[in-house]
């Protein structure tokens, strides 16, 4: 946005909206001094896909009657994009008006022990990769001109419902401006089940198997009924649903059973019940208002903050009792889903019902994303914008009434690589008009950036890569790209100095890579290491016990020195060698890597800290001509440890021995 002569931040309409329109419409609904300010709820789904909801016509399993009901009252936009396809980043956008490029989060790392306030980009990566990614913001910062902050100064009385996963204390709902937060959880998803009986600390099931989206609806709309008649509130209402864990009530994955088709897309009995939870609890809510008298000046904005799961597999019975595994949705005819950059991660079901501004039942194809209902709330309220903090996000108060927006291009900045079906590596996306160009950060040649183009309006399932047919759209966009991550000073991934083309494998990028991972599969049986003998060449040593998980290799510490020693006795040459490890760990630590017994206290090599609660890849280097032996210590007190791999480099990057667990 433009900055004006005094500094404050120019609204993107004063270029042409005529005086007299913006005039009546502030006049006529959102005059701030009113006594009857409009209340705003804000419900946000977690994974909820485009194609999960009756909105768009296509699903014929899901029922959603409640917000059909909603989209009467207002506008669907069929074009709204999720300014992540992950969560976290998302929410972030909705409470700053800014893009991840310009707030850093950029993946849902929020609950993490790691408190990490600016993104960092990483030293290296396994050499068989391109493109080192970012390391994302871990909270939100309460330096923010959070909704939630600047609502409450304007007089709003503010609560938080349901999930929050943008940091615990000191960042919770409480420091960012809601004077209620429930169930004040920084998890990324419900505790433990979404049937009680569930798990907050503060926060108890009322009945047996009291659903927690029933739960929180209720608490939302008791809230509501608290405050003084006439005080206007805003309320984030941000449901759990449809998150995994994958379970619903037992009597609607009753009637779902016998509503499947295994042909059809859709074919998962839980989540099918799960949706319906979801739309159930937006109906209690929409109850509540209708009762209270106040649909006239309440405003509702639904949206999802991703786009639909297709990668988790739910265990299943059909009709007749027999299992089956079930993806929990598919987002066709969109491409890929969460964590990806085609359509169907981002492009997400999207409601605003806006009293006298938004037409009732009224469509619009115009692009929005998640950043644009910041400036378009506080201008639609008449709540000042802050100064001195810049914004991503437009008004769309234009296409809420029928019109077109004014923009260029949204940008959706996703500096991360994880491995899901239509997998990319990290990327930018620009969308403009029937355009998209995804940006495959320095995936071309030596060095320079690789480009996906698809025209949406022929090819909504991005199937054909068009970039090599039209070189101007993809240069003009990626000069919108280039510009965006420049204005938001982002920090952005580099290419790998220890890249090796002999390990990289491009036939990855775009493809499904493995099957559905069973969510709430239970791993078999851990080996304990109680005899001494070797698991995978690798045996336990100090205070360690080591046992073999589900594809991993896990480290169990008591305290004191727990070690992972390399059982067997090689003589591996081509030295000097660089040593990498990819692992998680429960507790911070140093990452301490000896080479060559006898392992002698202080002949080891530092490769730096490890984070808890994330998988990360940690490297060092042996000035050694001839490698004879390896001692790990992950941790330095009572913990565990899961390793997916080890991998030794020699001269030249040449990989002379790994182990994948």
């Amino acid at each position: 946005m433009e900055q004006k002569p005094d500094g404050q931040i120019a609204h993107p309409t004063d270029r042409w909206m005529p005086q007299a329109i913006g005039l009546a419409f502030f006049l006529l609904a959102f005059a701030s001094v009113a006594s009857n300010r409009p209340n705003v709820i804000f419900i946000l789904a977690d994974d909820l896909g485009w194609a999960d909801t009756t909105l768009y016509g296509h699903t014929s399993l899901y029922e959603t009657p409640h917000l059909e009901r909603l989209a009467k009252r207002g506008m669907t936009f069929t074009r709204a994009y999720a300014n992540s396809p992950l969560c976290s980043p998302t929410r972030a956008s909705i409470l700053t008006g800014q893009t991840p490029a310009r707030h850093g989060s950029t993946a849902p790392a929020h609950h993490t022990a790691t408190e990490r306030l600016r993104p960092t980009v990483r030293e290296s990566t396994h050499p068989g990769v391109k493109t080192v990614p970012v390391s994302t913001v871990t909270r939100l910062d309460t330096g923010y001109p959070t909704l939630g902050k600047l609502f409450k100064q304007a007089g709003y009385a503010t609560g938080h419902f349901g999930k929050w996963h943008l940091g615990p204390e000191p960042y919770s709902p409480l420091q960012h401006g809601f004077d209620e937060d429930i169930p004040h959880w920084p998890g990324p998803g419900p505790a433990g089940s979404f049937v009680a009986p569930w798990k907050y600390p503060k926060l108890t099931p009322s009945s047996p198997n009291e659903h927690v989206e029933d739960r929180m609806a209720e608490e939302a709309v008791k809230w509501m009924k608290s405050l003084p008649k006439n005080q206007p509130f805003y309320m984030n209402y941000w449901q759990f649903s449809v998150h995994a864990p994958f379970n619903a009530k037992e009597e609607l994955i009753e009637k779902y059973r016998g509503k499947i088709d295994r042909r059809n897309k859709h074919h998962s009995p839980t989540y099918a019940s799960m949706v319906e939870s979801l739309d159930d609890a937006i109906g209690t809510l929409l109850d509540a208002v209708d009762e209270a008298g106040i649909s006239d000046r309440t405003i509702i904005v639904f949206t999802s903050d991703n786009g639909g799961n297709m990668y988790n597999g739910i265990p299943e019975k059909d009709k007749d009792r027999k299992p089956f595994v079930a993806a929990p949705t598919s987002n066709r005819p969109l491409r890929g889903g969460k964590a990806t950059m085609y359509e169907g991660g981002i492009r997400v079901p999207t409601i605003v019902a806006w009293p006298e501004v938004a037409k009732s039942g009224s469509r619009s194809d115009q692009i929005i994303q998640s950043a644009d209902f910041y400036p378009t709330l506080l201008n639609g309220l008449g709540i000042p914008l802050p100064a001195n903090h810049a914004i991503d996000g437009i008004d769309i108060a234009p296409a809420l009434q029928g019109g077109r927006l004014k923009r260029e291009a949204i940008f959706t900045y996703f500096p991360q690589s994880p491995n899901v079906p239509d997998w990319l590596p990290p990327c930018v996306a620009a969308h403009a008009g029937d355009w998209k160009l995804i940006r495959l950060f320095h995936h071309g040649e030596k060095g320079a950036h690789d480009f996906r183009l698809y025209n949406l309006k022929n090819d909504i399932g991005e199937a054909q890569n068009v970039a090599s047919r039209y070189p101007a759209k993809v240069r003009e966009l990626d000069r919108l790209i280039e510009g965006h991550l420049a204005d938001a000073k982002a920090v952005t991934p580099k290419p790998n100095p220890r890249f090796d083309p002999e390990q990289y494998n491009p036939d990855r990028i775009g493809k499904q890579i493995g099957g559905l991972k069973v969510a709430g599969k239970k791993r078999p049986p851990a080996k304990k290491n109680t005899n001494g003998k070797p698991i995978q060449g690798w045996r336990a040593g100090g205070t360690a016990t080591l046992s073999a998980g589900d594809g991993t290799l896990i480290l169990r510490s008591t305290g004191g020195d727990p070690q992972v020693v390399l059982a067997e006795n090689p003589r591996l040459k081509n030295g000097p060698f660089t040593v990498s490890i990819r692992l998680k760990t429960t507790k911070p630590s140093k990452m301490l890597v000896f080479c060559n017994p006898p392992f002698k206290r202080g002949g080891f090599t530092n490769f730096g800290n490890v984070e808890a609660g994330q998988w990360q890849e940690l490297s060092g280097r042996f000035e050694k001509d001839v490698l004879t032996g390896l001692r790990f210590d992950p941790l330095t007190s009572v913990g565990r440890a899961e390793i997916d791999w080890i991998r030794v480099v020699g001269q030249q990057g040449k990989l002379v021995k790994e182990w994948s667990f």
